[in-house]
């Protein structure tokens, strides 16, 4: 098709200074610069970026070929019930989502109340774990459901587990560990070591900073934590038998995401580049895997319904950053037990942004945009500074037990939650047009729970640390309704 003539022949090629002007001429005389938005880690976020300002950035993902360019729909089995998370789990997976994670009730009446191995075996009752990855998330008990989990695949060599180990999270949420932190580190390591040969695909360790983040604390405070647990966790399976970069590549990264969702796709970019420069110093060479989680602390009990274009933002964050797996919250989750609309609307919205928005057929969309560029050099450059603080404080235990850097995630927390209340920070249906006359969600019934969580206490003298709580930006309105 030939177009005929230029709708802009005959006017003149703006300049970046004809810009400026007409912007200075909107902002009343107030510069440009006054436009600049600074976040909690000091990156400043310009309303410009220019040729000047591009990053050459390599971001190797971890999938073979563009048939595969896209990522595992991941939904949550937290049913206290074995055979209810059974029936629900099943429904999830025919319903649409391609892998399970199973959270395991540590004791604070949260999770699947899996106190033996049959437990979790009924849970996943006619589950493929050939077609269907399994992930745990078990905090302390995380080596014995990794037993369990390993008792259910029967020695499968193609089972597609993801073991999760993660007792850094354990130890930062609980701000204490049942027995030294470093005891749960190295039986940990030695747990996984003992399945990497029977289940060559399996994932070891989660290296997540989903604790900073749930707490309150910045992306770099969370990329930071996070790549500290990375290495050590690496530190562990060496220790235990593997080589360095074999380590490396049995370890997932974590992290978070939320509404923001410009912020959420540097993040995940940037968790990248920090991994990648964390490998090259080990010499190892081994693309993140990276699972993305949706972020509870922006979810809300006021006007729920806006959670869904929360959760939204959030995935599609996760999918153009480039995860490898995302699991998105049910909408009502703050509110309790989600019935079968909010876990429906968990997965579909993940199938609706792969198969028919089909963000997932350009490896990397963000690559060369001057701002998103910037945005995840920035980022992971702030995240990379601060993981080199920890590390040198003796690495991510002993960065916990010190307290200085829960200090630090406490003070950019105290600065947004007065933000959101100054009404700086806008939440839709919390602070900014709240809706009185909303009727209560249904949410499923909790059951009874039978018996004790299993003791996961070693022997030693228990680590303590501040204990980085989580929070939701919302509760301070809730508490006032």
């Amino acid at each position: 098709m030939t177009v005929p003539f230029h709708l802009a022949a005959g006017f003149p090629a703006p300049s970046e200074s004809d810009w400026l002007r007409l912007a200075e001429k909107a902002l009343k005389g107030a510069p440009v610069g006054s436009l600049d938005h600074t976040t909690a880690d000091g990156v400043v976020l310009e309303p410009l970026y220019r040729d000047g300002d591009a990053v050459a950035l390599s971001l190797p993902r971890a999938q073979g070929g563009p048939e595969q360019l896209t990522w595992d729909i991941r939904v949550a089995a937290t049913h206290p019930d074995p055979a209810q998370a059974n029936r629900l789990l099943l429904d999830d997976l025919n319903g649409g989502a391609s892998s399970v994670l199973v959270s395991i009730d540590q004791g604070a009446g949260e999770g699947l109340a899996a106190r033996r191995a049959g437990d979790l075996a009924n849970a996943l009752r006619e589950v493929d774990l050939r077609l269907a990855t399994v992930a745990l998330d078990a905090g302390f008990l995380g080596a014995q459901a990794a037993d369990w989990l390993a008792a259910v695949a029967d020695n499968a060599p193609r089972a597609r587990l993801a073991f999760h180990l993660d007792p850094l999270t354990a130890f930062a949420q609980a701000g204490a560990s049942p027995g030294p932190i470093n005891a749960h580190i190295e039986a940990a390591a030695r747990t996984a070591a003992g399945y990497r040969e029977t289940y060559r695909e399996a994932s070891l360790f989660l290296a997540s900073g989903r604790a900073v983040h749930e707490a309150g604390g910045s992306a770099a405070q969370e990329l930071a934590f996070a790549a500290a647990a990375a290495v050590t966790y690496a530190k562990g399976l060496n220790a235990a038998g593997l080589s360095i970069e074999n380590a490396f590549a049995r370890i997932v990264l974590g992290v978070s995401v939320d509404g923001e969702y410009f912020a959420g796709l540097a993040k995940v970019r940037a968790a990248r580049l920090v991994w990648d420069t964390i490998l090259s110093a080990s010499g190892a060479s081994v693309p993140a895997r990276i699972e993305a989680r949706s972020s509870r602390r922006m979810l809300s009990k006021m006007d729920p319904w806006v959670n869904l274009l929360r959760l939204t933002a959030a995935g599609f964050a996760a999918a153009v950053g480039g995860a490898d797996a995302v699991l998105l919250e049910p909408f009502t989750q703050p509110l309790g037990l989600p019935g079968e609309l909010a876990r429906r609307q968990a997965r579909n919205t993940q199938l609706i942004l792969m198969e028919e928005a089909h963000v997932a057929r350009v490896n990397d969309p963000g690559a060369g945009s001057w701002f998103i560029d910037a945005y995840t050099h920035d980022l992971a450059q702030a995240a990379w500074t601060l993981f080199q603080r920890i590390e040198a404080e003796g690495g991510a235990a002993s960065a916990m037990i010190s307290g200085r850097f829960a200090g630090e995630i406490a003070a950019v927390r105290d600065a947004q939650q007065a933000k959101i209340a100054a009404g700086e920070v806008a939440m839709v249906g919390v602070n900014l047009h709240p809706f009185k006359g909303e009727e209560a969600l249904p949410v499923e019934p909790a059951p009874p729970r039978k018996g004790a969580a299993p003791d996961a206490a070693l022997s030693g003298p228990d680590d303590h640390c501040p204990a980085l709580a989580p929070i939701r930006w919302s509760q301070q309105f809730e508490s006032a309704q």
